[in-house]
């Protein structure tokens, strides 16, 4: 909170009009459809057919030391608030965001916008209403964009091959509708009012760094963590980790990532929700290759749907083909085994770009 203090005090110091007023507009958007050949009703379980994504964001520098950003998305669930915050900056190693934002856990989330990554859907711990049997596992670990509001003071330190990255903040958390809770309402988060349910806080720190090798190659090591309440009493806690590496080889990237959440239910103790991914993506001209191989794994707290250990895997092979400037056909095929569930493939065909 000093460091918060601090950075305030020195862009409140910074002359106005110093600088001319810069407005940046950016926008992603994707249109997708999802095809499940070994179901005749898949809508049951996913939302199958059409969907589109559309982010728009608007920031304003007003000065080196301060700024404001706006985002909106459209998605399955309407329009949302995906970000509004106020940037303060005193310097690379210290900066402010206050308002509704996106919070620094894990690596993924930095790239969720549909045109920023090259699948037509997420990686499983971070997987938000595209999933096949998304109600029954209640989604990922994480659905991604996470949108809070709160504040989180960060920055990075560059030095001669990399740089380091910190941020810790505060956030009024995930929600559930009463105080017997068995885990988190997602929607609630996305639902106005957009208040805290339990007048208690949730606190949460992220650390991550990368290393320069030569000018094609680049490794990344992040970590992250998040605790707090989430039922309305405030009594049934919960936290979750994450930890996170990439690695940039000229035309080759690969990456992977790791969650777990433990939650405290009000009828069955607690529960475990593991997530994980690993992924490759090479480029070769306009055509970029993917693969993927990634799962949920959930123990404790057995519910309705799923038993007491239960396990989700999913492997993806995929192609996002630049036809013209940005614009991207995104195609996949993505093949699901469950241990409650029968096994299914899904067939995805999109096409995406930013602007």
């Amino acid at each position: 909170m000093k460091l918060a203090v601090a950075a305030l005090v020195v862009c409140a110091l910074a002359t106005p009009g110093e600088a001319e007023i810069r407005r940046t507009i950016a926008g992603s958007l994707q249109l997708d459809y999802l095809a499940v050949p070994t179901e005749q009703a898949p809508r049951q379980f996913t939302l199958d057919g059409a969907t589109l994504e559309l982010s728009l964001k608007m920031s304003v520098d007003f000065s080196e030391h301060a700024s404001a950003t706006v985002k909106a998305c459209f998605a399955c669930h309407g329009f949302e608030a995906a970000s509004a915050f106020i940037g303060l900056r005193a310097a690379d190693e210290l900066a402010v965001k206050a308002g509704r934002l996106i919070p620094a856990f894990g690596s993924f989330p930095q790239r969720h916008d549909p045109a920023n990554h090259h699948t037509s859907d997420k990686p499983l711990p971070y997987d938000m209403g595209r999933m096949l049997h998304r109600t029954e596992w209640n989604e990922g670990v994480l659905p991604s964009p996470w949108v809070d509001n709160g504040i989180e003071v960060g920055g990075t330190h560059f030095f001669e091959d990399g740089r380091v990255d910190y941020a810790a903040y505060v956030l009024s958390g995930p929600k559930s509708e009463s105080p017997m809770a068995t885990d988190f309402d997602f929607v609630l988060s996305r639902t106005p009012y957009y208040t805290d349910n339990n007048s208690q806080p949730v606190a949460g720190a992220r650390l991550a760094g990368a290393l320069d090798i030569d000018d094609a190659t680049t490794f990344e090591l992040g970590a992250s963590g998040m605790a707090g309440h989430y039922d309305t009493e405030g009594k049934l806690a919960f936290w979750i980790a994450g930890v996170d590496v990439a690695a940039k080889l000229a035309a080759l990237t690969l990456r992977a990532e790791y969650l777990v959440r433990r939650t405290e239910t009000s009828d069955s103790g607690a529960f475990l929700k593991h997530g994980y991914f690993g992924e490759g993506e090479l480029a070769l001209g306009r055509v970029e290759l993917i693969a993927r191989f990634d799962g949920l794994y959930r123990k404790g707290a057995a519910t309705p749907a799923l038993a007491d250990r239960a396990t989700l895997e999913r492997a993806t092979l995929a192609a996002a083909v630049r036809v013209v400037a940005d614009v991207r056909v995104k195609t996949s095929v993505e093949y699901y085994w469950f241990s409650d569930f029968d096994d299914e493939l899904a067939v995805h065909l999109g096409v995406a770009t930013p602007f």
